[in-house]
């Protein structure tokens, strides 16, 4: 899954939080806002861009942060 694309669909359906690259070549995040908007941001991460291939999607539910104002790729 591309980085970017998850930045750009979160950052559309008005979704923050943040993603990343792992050490072992995967690709991690947290994401909040409101329900409808997270299930289609985890739908299209599911599906990735175009000539992703995504294995697996795992999730799970965590406490909300307060004062995120974007959704940030973290390096």
């Amino acid at each position: 899954m591309n980085r970017d694309f998850t930045q750009k669909r979160a950052s559309s359906y008005g979704v923050t939080g943040w993603v990343r690259n792992t050490a072992d070549g995967k690709v991690e995040g947290e994401a909040q806002g409101d329900e409808s908007s997270v299930q289609k941001l985890l739908k299209d991460v599911d599906r990735g861009p175009r000539l992703a291939h995504v294995v697996k999607l795992e999730k799970s539910e965590i406490e909300s942060k307060e004062g995120e104002i974007n959704f940030s790729i973290l390096r």
